[in-house]
């Protein structure tokens, strides 16, 4: 009794609402274990988070790759493997979870799938070399990614179940905040290591990693303790064939095809931000408190907006993603002008952290209300059906989209930023569509 009173204490010191318990659009049951199931899900999502910044397919697993000689064309599939992976058979995944009264259970066992998945990945490196080690890394991170599919969709429904609409931005928010924390911490080790002349090895990485891979067994024991009431479910039906059936909402629901165009044009705030650490990399070299900056840059980012991208998708999702694109598109262009007017300026050892500092705030706010928008966009196994079908087309969409970075055949990588951000613009006078929700 006495853990349940603090976690109301902190619940409502955390929402700050003077009904904290008005509840919409989820059962009355539910809505007395709303306290409890806010903190928990906060503090799953905390542990998730903490073990995607120890796998992250932009710094540590290319460094893994690297370390145990793996071939350079395997570092081109990381980031798409980790993100498409997880997107494209979510239509088969929600059809499947159509037909669970609980659904917390796929999340958990997604969740326990990434765990081996990284233990595999760590004891590779501590133990092979070269393109096999290589090819093995790449085939435990399709089984990883498949993994987070299943929580991904679980999550948005458990969410939907257990959390008012006014606070399940919140819930978003303040998880990605505490990662940002830890993501501040790594990168302070980091600095520290580059400064000490500590060199890490492929042995150093494995054992990092499978110590990492706690983090999600955590997780899964914490969100086992969520509360979840049985909801609608849809069994007894050929789960291939409505699967199919569920692409149908592109053509007959107008409000969802328009959220799915939008966000695919949102991608280019999360695909424009490589590209200012590729450029940081040719002016400023290679070194690793170069890349501890950009770390820590990203980790202060999320710790310090994701809140207040929470509290305010919680107003207007909409909104939010409307103008943190906006605000994305407009520090690309600060970007080119800079390159075209004062290229020198380039060289300044803090322009390009803190311009990706701003890039990753913006590119915060559109993840935080886009996740938001969807969960409010429609109630029961609709909502599933919404998650699954809008993943599986950003992940053909993210794959396609991939292919314009070959564009620095011919322009500049600021000229590559500033096309991101024209798209990016467009996708705001879409979201202008959108209804509120």
């Amino acid at each position: 009794m006495a853990s349940k009173d603090v976690l109301e204490s902190v619940y409502e010191k955390i929402t700050n609402e003077e009904d904290a318990r008005a509840c919409k659009a989820i059962d009355e049951s539910a809505c007395k274990e709303v306290p409890g199931n806010f903190i928990k899900l906060i503090i799953a999502q905390f542990f998730t988070n903490l073990g995607d910044a120890m796998i992250n397919p932009k710094i540590t697993l290319p460094w893994i790759l690297n370390s145990i000689g793996a071939p350079v064309y395997l570092l081109s599939w990381l980031v798409p493997i980790r993100e498409s992976g997880s997107l494209l058979p979510q239509l088969a995944i929600a059809s499947f979870i159509r037909k669970l009264p609980l659904r917390k259970w796929v999340w958990i066992v997604g969740s326990i799938l990434q765990s081996i998945s990284v233990v595999l990945i760590g004891l590779i490196a501590m133990t092979m070399q070269g393109a096999v080690a290589g090819w093995l890394v790449i085939a435990c991170l399709v089984v990883f990614s498949l993994a987070r599919g299943l929580s991904s969709v679980a999550s948005k429904d458990v969410l939907g179940k257990t959390i008012p609409k006014t606070q399940r931005g919140q819930v978003t928010g303040w998880s990605a905040s505490v990662a940002g924390l830890v993501t501040v911490g790594i990168a302070i080790v980091m600095l520290l290591s580059a400064l000490t002349s500590f060199e890490g090895n492929a042995y150093v990485y494995g054992v990092c990693l499978m110590g990492a891979a706690i983090f999600w067994l955590l997780g899964a024991l914490v969100y086992s303790r969520v509360v979840e009431f049985s909801g609608e479910v849809d069994g007894g039906k050929n789960g291939f064939k409505e699967a199919l059936k569920q692409l149908s909402l592109l053509k007959t629901d107008k409000a969802f095809r328009q959220f799915v165009i939008t966000r695919s044009l949102f991608l280019c705030t999360a695909l424009s931000a490589p590209f200012y650490v590729v450029l940081a990399q040719h002016t400023l070299g290679n070194n690793m408190w170069v890349l501890a900056m950009f770390i820590g840059a990203s980790g202060l980012a999320s710790l310090v907006s994701a809140p207040f991208w929470g509290k305010f998708s919680d107003r207007s999702s909409r909104k939010v993603m409307m103008a943190a694109c906006l605000f994305s598109s407009l520090i690309g262009l600060v970007l080119f002008v800079v390159s075209w007017l004062v290229p020198s300026l380039l060289d300044s050892v803090l322009l390009l952290p803190v311009l990706y500092f701003l890039v990753t705030i913006a590119h915060q706010g559109v993840r935080v209300g886009r996740k938001t928008y969807l969960v409010n966009l429609a109630d029961g196994n609709k909502r599933t059906s919404y998650v699954a079908v809008s993943n599986t087309m950003i992940g053909f969409i993210l794959l396609l989209m991939s292919f314009i970075g070959a564009l620095t055949q011919f322009i500049s990588l600021e000229g590559l930023i500033l096309v991101f951000s024209g798209m990016a613009i467009v996708g705001v006078l879409m979201a202008l569509r959108l209804p509120e929700v």
